[in-house]
C-alpha cells in the first residue's frame, strides 16, 4: 500500500509540473530561453522598412486590430486564400490591408534562427509596437507567448465600419471586452492613418450636393480635389491622411483635428461630437503623455483579445499557410 502511496505521489508531482505548461499564459521575456533574440530580429525588420516607408505604422495598427477584432490575436488575418477555401483576406475590410510581406520577412528570419518557435500572433503584436515607438509614439512592453490560430473564414471578419456612429461602433468594442474610453484611445491611432475616398466620399459636397455641417469647409475643398465628384470620381480611389497635420507622426494632433471639424472619416468626426466621448477628446487633445499612457495600455489590453495559449492552435512555420496536418 505504502508503494502504491509512493508512486501515486510521483504520478501527481509530474501532473503538477506538466499543468502549468498545459495553461501556460502570456508572459513577458517568453522566448527569453528558446529564442533570445527574437524581439530585436523584429525590431530590426521593422526599423528597416520603416526607414523606407514610415506609413508602415498605419498598415500594421490596421493589420493588428484587424486580426484581434475577429477571432483573437490569433493571425487568422495571414493565412492566403485558396481556391477551395477563401480566407480573412477575402473579407471587404481586409481587402487594404498590406505589410504582410513584413511578417514574412521577419518570419523567415525567425525560423532560419528558432524554427517552430516564434508564432505568427506574436510577430505581428510585436511588430506593430515598435512601429509605433518608431513613429513617436509610446514605447512599452507586451507580453507573448500567444500561438497561431487554424481557422481562417471570411465570414467571420465583422467590423466596426467607417460610417458607424459611436454607439454603433462602441458595440463592436465592448463585444471584445474594451471601453468607451478604450475605443476613443485606440481610434486615435489614425494619427498616423489614411483611408481611400470610398471610405469617406458620401460625406463631401460634390457628392451628397451640400456641404456637411460637420466638416471645416476648407478641409471638404481639399477632399474634394482628391477625390472628384458623384459624377465624374477620381480614378483608382485615392487617399488621403486622416490627420492632416502631423500625417506620419504618432501624437494627440489627430483629437485637435477632429475638435476643428477636420475629421475625415464619420466615426472619427463622431467622436468630437458625441456627448459620451466628446470630453475624452478635448483630454487627449490637451494632454499628450495622457494619451501616449491611455494608448500603450489599450493595446497591450487588446493584444490579449481571446489569445491561443498552451497547446491550443500551432506555431506556424510560414505564416499565411496552416501547417500540414501529421
Amino acid at each position: 500500500m505504502k508503494m502504491k502511496m509512493t508512486m501515486f505521489s510521483i504520478s501527481f508531482f509530474f501532473l503538477a509540473l506538466l499543468l502549468p505548461l498545459a495553461f501556460a499564459q502570456l508572459r513577458l521575456g517568453f522566448y527569453a530561453s528558446s529564442c533570445p533574440n527574437a524581439e530585436n530580429i523584429i525590431h530590426q525588420v521593422v526599423q528597416r522598412r520603416f526607414i523606407r516607408n514610415n506609413s508602415i505604422t498605419a498598415a500594421l495598427l490596421r493589420m493588428h486590430f484587424h486580426d484581434c477584432f475577429v477571432r483573437g490575436c490569433d493571425a487568422s488575418i495571414l493565412i492566403d486564400s485558396t481556391r477551395r477555401r477563401p480566407s480573412e483576406k477575402d473579407a471587404g475590410p481586409n481587402l487594404t490591408v498590406r505589410e504582410f510581406e513584413l511578417i514574412d520577412e521577419a518570419k523567415r528570419t525567425l525560423e532560419a534562427q528558432c524554427p517552430s518557435t516564434v508564432s505568427c500572433a506574436d510577430i505581428i503584436t510585436l511588430a506593430t509596437r515598435d512601429a509605433v515607438a518608431l513613429a513617436g509614439g509610446p514605447r512599452y512592453n507586451i507580453s507573448t507567448g500567444r500561438r497561431d490560430g487554424l481557422v481562417s473564414n471570411p465570414d467571420e471578419v465583422n467590423l466596426p465600419g467607417p460610417s458607424f456612429s459611436v454607439s454603433e461602433a462602441l458595440q463592436s468594442f465592448t463585444a471584445k471586452g474594451m471601453t468607451l474610453k478604450e475605443m476613443v484611445t485606440l481610434l486615435g491611432a489614425h494619427t498616423t492613418g489614411f483611408a481611400h475616398c470610398s471610405f469617406f466620399e458620401d460625406r463631401l459636397s460634390s457628392f451628397q450636393g451640400t456641404l456637411d455641417p460637420t466638416m471645416d469647409p476648407a478641409l471638404d475643398s481639399v477632399l474634394v480635389r482628391v477625390c472628384g465628384s458623384a459624377t465624374n470620381p477620381a480614378r483608382n480611389d485615392p487617399t488621403v491622411f486622416l490627420d492632416q497635420n502631423t500625417s506620419f507622426v504618432f501624437d494627440n494632433q489627430f483629437y485637435n483635428q477632429i475638435l476643428m471639424k477636420r475629421g475625415v472619416l464619420h466615426i472619427d468626426q463622431q467622436l468630437a461630437i458625441d456627448q459620451s466621448s466628446s470630453g475624452m477628446v478635448r483630454d487627449f487633445a490637451a494632454n499628450g503623455a495622457s494619451f501616449s499612457q491611455s494608448f500603450a495600455d489599450a493595446m497591450i489590453k487588446m493584444g490579449n483579445i481571446d489569445v491561443l495559449v498552451g497547446n491550443a492552435g500551432e506555431i506556424r512555420r510560414n505564416c499565411r499557410v496552416f501547417n500540414r496536418r501529421r
